[in-house]
This record gives C-alpha cells, structure tokens and sequence, in this order.
C-alpha cells in the first residue's frame, strides 16, 4: 500500500501550535507520512515569540538533502525562512532534487503577536528564489501587502494584490482573508480566473498557527493526488473545523484542535 508523503521545511514551534508542530500534526490528521526540514528554533509560546535561532543554511540544505535523496516527497510545504541565506540554500536544494511541483509556499513574515519572522532583506530573496519554485502562495492580508507593494484590506484588494504576486512569477495566488471583517474569504488567482472559498467567521480566540495547518492541509491533499482547488477546497474545512473546536492550551492565543476527527 502506497502511502503518501510530505515534507515541511519549516521552524519549530516551542510551544506546539505553529511551524514544524503542526505542520506534522496536519499531515498525520490527513493521513499523509509527514517528514521535516526545521530552518530555525523559536522559544514560543501562546503570548509570543522570546527568541529565534536561525540554523546554518549548509545544515538546512543537509536535512533536504538527506530526506530527499531516500524518501522523495509527493508535496512540500515551506514556512519559516527568516533569512535570505536560508531562502537561497532551500531553492538550490529544491531545484537540485528537480522538486518544483506540488509546493505550497507559506511566506511567514510576521507572527500573530506582531514578531518579525522573516528579516527585510530576506523578502527580495524569497520573491526571487522561491516564488517560481512555488505552485502556489497562500499569504494572509499583511504578507499581501508586503509582497504586493499595497494596503489590502477589501476582497477587491485582495484581488489586485493576487495579480501583483503573480506577476511577480508565482504560479497561483492564494490570498487569504482571515483578517477581514466580515467573512472569512479566501481568493485564489490562477492567472486566468479567480475562485472564492468562503467559510463562516467564527467567534474563536483559537486561531495560533492557523495559517501554517492551513498550508500543511492544502500541500497534504496535493500529496493525496487532489488538483488545487480541490486540495483548497479540503483544507479550508479542515482549518475551520480545527478553530470551531480549539481549546485554550496556555494563557493567550488558543489552539487549534488538529485531530478534530478523533478527538
């Protein structure tokens, strides 16, 4: 039986909730051999970030390489990079293995607590480097703003921004409207068309390391063999299910219920 397998490249979250942690936690919920590439150490926890340690890009480049050259992955999710040393290394790695399918780019650049994640000089690289490596982008509406050069705030915003990362040599734009006021819509830019998935805006408090598992679903159902869509379509009702039944894990922002189905 054949058994589909993903990799996160990505930081580890002390705390559980975000980066690696849940990262793994998503692909095990859908059923998908998870495996990773942690690029940075974070002492975190549910008020925020105390501290970052960026490994080595050389070691980064070492763990894809190891899990690469045995186990091959069907889908990649990337996160955390922080700097552009690391965002170099991850694109010549991903390039050398011939890996520039079923990629999922998450580009973490702030935390949900305000923190810097990604340092200013590392955006130019992440646009260069590993936006075309990319199938598709999922930023949230500040990351938007960011890559795109304007204030998103309205879906219209967020259509034009889509246009603007594409243009940029991203293949498909996921610009996700979960900080929007009203409903929590996402709009997904293929170059030819635009697609809405739209889901209820929950009353939840729950929401630490949402767009990391909402990431990691979309790059788990690539590696299930859904299309795009498709694959959006599954992780949209996941991550809403998983915020629906979030629990308070510490004593600020709460935790996604990841294994929603069992318990």
């Amino acid at each position: 039986m054949a058994v589909p397998k993903a990799l996160t490249i990505a930081g580890s979250d002390s705390g559980g909730g975000a980066g690696i942690q849940a990262d793994l936690k998503t692909f095990s919920a859908f059923r998908v051999f998870g495996m990773s590439v942690i690029t940075a150490v974070t002492a975190q926890n549910s008020l925020g970030v105390q501290g970052v340690f960026n490994l080595p890009p050389e070691f980064v480049g070492r763990q894809i390489d190891s899990v690469l050259s045995d186990f091959g992955a069907d889908a990649v999710k990337v996160g955390m990079l922080s700097t552009a040393a690391i965002i170099g290394e991850v694109a010549e790695r991903l390039r050398a293995h011939g890996h520039d399918g079923k990629i999922v780019l998450d580009p973490v650049m702030i935390a949900k607590s305000g923190d810097p994640l990604l340092q200013p000089d590392a955006r130019a690289a992440l646009i260069k480097e590993l936006l075309p490596l990319a199938l598709v982008v999922t930023p949230n509406l500040h990351e938007a703003e960011a890559l795109a050069g304007m204030p998103v705030v309205t879906e219209s915003d967020m259509e034009e921004a889509a246009r603007r990362i594409l243009a940029l040599g991203a293949k498909n734009v996921l610009v996700k409207g979960g900080h929007l006021r009203n409903a929590a819509t996402d709009i997904l830019w293929s170059g030819r068309d635009f697609t809405r998935f739209t889901a209820e805006r929950l009353a939840s408090s729950s929401t630490h390391g949402t767009g990391c598992t909402f990431a990691s679903a979309i790059a788990a159902s690539l590696a299930r063999g859904y299309a795009l869509r498709d694959a959006i379509s599954e992780a949209k009702a996941y991550v809403t299910a998983a915020i629906r039944e979030g629990f308070q894990a510490g004593r600020g922002v709460g935790a996604l219920r990841h294994f929603v189905a069992s318990w």
